[in-house]
């Protein structure tokens, strides 16, 4: 998905009935503890656990095997003062998001770490050259708990998702090291994404965490529209179903076994007003600092659900949406590139089983670079790039200058415009115009190098970094009215018709996204006059961009 300041993609707008108010939540006087102080078990003479336990979610999304740092803008995040000034602070890293986990964790012996999706997709070379194993890897090392599937789960197709998983060499490249891939130790849970033929979840729709007397079920989905934003070969033979419909068809499942706090993993999000991480999205109301597709979702999830850990737009935000019943609801999500982590405490009722939701409190957290390196993490971080370094570190161009990421219309954008106009003429003399899709400018370039490559040269590494996704060269041909639509729609933001980054309507409906090999970046190229092709599936994120070329 995006960066922070790109729009999300339209979405089918539905309308859902409202759902039967749930029973009444827990008031502030009923968290008053059941027992008194000192009860003992009189028989054991040990003492009795109280009625309320603190239990620690800790959560991200949208990873995106960033292993290392993430460069420039896409490995920094602006927090806002209470004057209204702004600072940037540089975060991201695995080596310092195991340390901000262990050390949140410390004291916590009810600590569970969950994820909404999109750990791996759009990585850059050290992961993506191994399919991703190295952050499957990481993500054992953070002691992921659970995780639902985002769209970029499906860049490469179920089988694939199926094999990081249950493990198992990789079906055409083997096994890159001699331990093998032993595959996730943490559930992925696709309750919506159903197999065509069976009509049966391709993997656990849900989990229950457990420890002594507690347990907490967790549902996981991902967007409804992910057809309609990865390529048609990564969800051949599987179905989306409706995010609100399916995780309220398994919070029955849950309450059926005895599992009555929930919580919900749910690869798609909002908007909040502000960019900044800690800004308050409930002022000055419950919600009313954020918009997009998870404010419908979870104003129609059923009460039963406690809390919402979300993703996919790359927005950090920590507030209420109400639930049907008209009771606040946490929502979050910790941006990308594992720059935040969000911590949320979670109020167990011994007597209920249930979340006392008046308690819930959530914050989003820095993953500063100001702490130790996880020891473990460094080890892994060398071992990949030893056998990336082969292809990563040859150089394929050179900068006298940072090229920034940051915006919508980047100096990192404009260039890759620049360069594969110059390479349409070469493909076509009468090529005119280059628009690069926003979504898909996943870092930009810095000067100063970052191994022994020398300042301002550019390795492959770097470059597959910037656009990590498998494009094919396609030409295509507008109407000036078409053109102009195109142009509104960039800069006007997601309307409900038609968005720059994903666009169904006749207007839209012949860009072509195309790439430059010595990039390995992509853009809409348009063409005056070549013969029309069938018609694209231009994407938010450029992973649908394989395309045949003229």
């Amino acid at each position: 998905m995006p960066a922070t300041s790109q729009p999300y993609p339209s979405r089918r707008r539905r309308t859902y009935g409202v759902l039967a108010a749930a029973a009444g939540l827990a008031t502030a006087g009923a968290l008053v503890a059941a027992l008194p102080a000192g009860a003992h078990d009189a028989k054991h003479g040990k003492p009795l656990p109280s009625r309320y336990q603190d239990v620690q979610l800790l959560s991200f999304n949208d990873l995106h095997g960033n292993l290392e740092p993430p460069s420039g803008s896409s490995g920094r995040v602006t927090e806002v003062h209470e004057d209204g000034t702004t600072t940037t602070i540089d975060a991201g890293g695995v080596e310092y998001l195991a340390t901000h986990l262990r050390q949140a964790r410390e004291g916590n012996k009810y600590s569970i770490t969950a994820a909404g999706g999109d750990m791996v997709g759009a990585s850059p070379l050290i992961s993506g050259l191994f399919h991703d194993e190295p952050t499957i890897e990481a993500l054992n090392k953070l002691e992921l708990d659970v995780t639902s599937v985002g769209n970029h789960e499906f860049d490469e197709g179920a089988k694939e998702l199926a094999r990081l998983q249950n493990g198992g060499c990789h079906p055409t490249d083997g096994c890159y090291t001699d331990e093998g891939f032993a595959g996730a130790d943490f559930p992925y849970l696709a309750a919506n994404v159903l197999n065509e033929k069976t009509g049966k979840p391709i993997l656990k729709p849900y989990w229950v965490w457990k420890k002594k007397d507690v347990k907490i079920g967790f549902i996981g989905v991902t967007l409804e529209d992910t057809p309609g934003v990865v390529s048609a070969e990564g969800v051949k033979g599987l179905k989306f179903k409706d995010e609100v419909e399916t995780i309220n068809k398994y919070a029955k499942v849950l309450q059926r076994q005895g599992v009555k706090s929930i919580v919900a993993l749910i690869h798609e999000g909002g908007l909040p007003a502000s960019t900044a991480y800690n800004y308050n999205c409930d002022s000055p109301g419950a919600g009313d600092g954020i918009s997009g597709p998870i404010v419908d979702i979870a104003k129609n999830i059923t009460p039963s659900v406690d809390a919402l850990v979300t993703g996919h737009t790359h927005a950090a935000y920590a507030c209420t949406i109400n639930d049907p019943s008209g009771k606040p609801r946490t929502v979050t999500s910790a941006a990308s590139f594992g720059r935040l982590y969000t911590d949320t405490t979670l109020t167990y009722d011994r007597f209920t089983g249930d979340i006392a939701r008046t308690a819930v409190k959530s914050a989003n957290h820095v993953v500063t670079r100001t702490v130790p390196k996880a020891p473990d993490m460094t080890e892994l971080i060398s071992k990949w790039n030893t056998l990336a370094a082969p292809i990563g570190n040859r150089p394929i161009g050179y900068i006298s200058a940072d090229i920034n990421n940051a915006g919508t219309e980047s100096p990192m954008g404009d260039l890759i415009a620049d360069a594969q106009l110059a390479y349409g003429k070469e493909l076509d003399p009468e090529t005119d115009l280059a628009l690069m899709n926003p979504g898909g400018v996943r870092a930009g370039l810095t000067y100063a190098a970052k191994g022994t490559e020398g300042d301002g040269v550019v390795t492959y590494a770097e470059g597959f970094t910037v656009q990590p996704f498998s494009n094919t060269v396609n030409l295509q041909d507008f109407t000036g009215a078409q053109l102009i639509q195109v142009l509104k729609d960039q800069v006007s933001g997601s309307t409900a018709a038609c968005t720059v980054l994903y666009c169904p309507l006749p207007s839209c409906a012949t860009v072509r996204v195309v790439a430059a090999a010595a990039l390995v970046v992509a853009v809409v190229v348009l063409v005056p006059m070549v013969e029309r092709g069938p018609a694209p599936d231009f994407r938010s994120d450029g992973t649908s961009a394989v395309l045949s070329s003229v």
